[in-house]
């Protein structure tokens, strides 16, 4: 057998949500909801619908490989240089590409705990050395970050709105930490939940990379366009960031039909803002439906909750699984006492609501 980088016995492997058929297979129920991953519950825009329909004729051709019509859609959306993106399958494969180019073994790489496991899985597997600062009230703690910075110190993962937390960091708190941190550090924000996001002190972290060139951002067709199926994100930061990534990046990476889609959901922002409007009625009536339980959870600037349910969190999860109520059990993530739930549509938000009810 081929001796394989020493590295990856060091990854804990990611384990996604159960599928909702596999729960059906294994536990025999008819009925299953899934509240589990941030998932979008409603389809994408019947626009993208059209635009995929269309593509899947010319599947037998490999894809632009420059994302051309979609780099262009965006550009323009964004108000950016074209130059300035990167496409990747999800945004986890830019993070899985940041950490190749950029660290090494002898490099420190930082991020929080808990945070989204591919920080820790693609700067394991760099060999880069990881500090993991702990979250100070479910927030992301700048000043622990900022004291284990060195010249060793080459990325720096800060998700923002942050999952699992659903907590976000303000343009003044990102302006004065990158304004503490080397050049030669690249600060990458992960803003897949960045749609959901309606706080006016949110940062606008595309005008402090003309301020910061060693800023990146990612964000995502997954979360609020509902393509998680055919992963899509990508990348903004300057020229030079750029041409590193896309030296690493596989060709053909973004299928046409994922492009198709991603051009034609930017093209539907009343589709989208609709979408919005639903599941900003659906977490207040799951905010009420914990305050009325008694239950605590943490306020969301996300499509999740982080909620505190006071019992073993894995024993509330596998009563919920029995019952076809899918949701993330966060022991594994450090949070004892903790699950993660998505903001499903009403009727899955209200099966939850009864079931958790029914179990605690």
């Amino acid at each position: 057998m081929q001796a394989a980088n020493p590295y990856i016995f060091k990854i804990k492997p990611y384990v996604p949500g159960k599928p909702i058929d596999e729960v059906r297979r294994e536990l025999g129920l008819k009925s299953v909801i899934k509240l589990a991953s941030n998932e979008n519950p409603y389809p994408p825009s019947p626009k993208a619908l059209a635009a995929m329909s269309l593509a899947a004729r010319e599947v037998n051709r490999y894809p632009d490989g420059g994302c051309f019509l979609l780099r262009r859609a965006l550009a323009k959306k964004l108000n950016i240089n074209d130059d300035q993106l990167i496409f990747g399958n999800g945004s986890d494969e830019i993070i899985v590409l940041a950490a190749k180019a950029f660290a090494a073994k002898g490099d420190e790489i930082i991020i929080a705990k808990p945070s989204f496991l591919i920080y820790e899985i693609a700067s394991t597997l760099s060999g880069a050395r990881l500090y993991q600062v702990p979250l100070k009230n479910f927030r992301y703690d700048l000043e622990a970050m900022k004291a284990k910075v060195t010249a060793r110190t080459k990325i720096i993962f800060i998700g923002n709105p942050d999952n699992p937390a659903g907590t976000y960091l303000t343009q003044r708190q990102v302006e004065d930490f990158l304004r503490c941190v080397p050049k030669s550090t690249l600060v990458f924000f992960d803003e897949a939940y960045f749609e959901y996001v309606r706080a006016k002190d949110y940062p606008d972290t595309l005008s402090l990379m003309k301020k910061y060139p060693n800023a990146m951002t990612t964000r995502t067709f997954s979360k609020m366009y509902g393509l998680a199926g055919l992963r899509v994100g990508y990348g903004i930061a300057n020229r030079k960031i750029i041409d590193i990534l896309n030296r690493l990046r596989e060709p053909f990476n973004v299928n046409s039909m994922a492009q198709a889609a991603a051009v034609a959901v930017l093209g539907d922002e009343a589709y989208y803002r609709h979408i919005a409007k639903i599941v900003e009625e659906q977490r207040q009536y799951l905010y009420r439906s914990f305050e009325n339980m008694g239950i605590a959870f943490e306020e969301s600037f996300t499509n999740f909750i982080l909620v505190h349910v006071g019992a073993d969190s894995s024993q509330v999860a596998a009563s919920l699984l029995k019952k076809g109520v899918i949701i993330r059990d966060m022991a594994a993530w450090g949070l004892k006492g903790y699950i993660r739930v998505s903001i499903g549509s009403a009727s899955e938000n209200k099966r939850f609501i009864k079931t958790l009810g029914e179990i605690l």
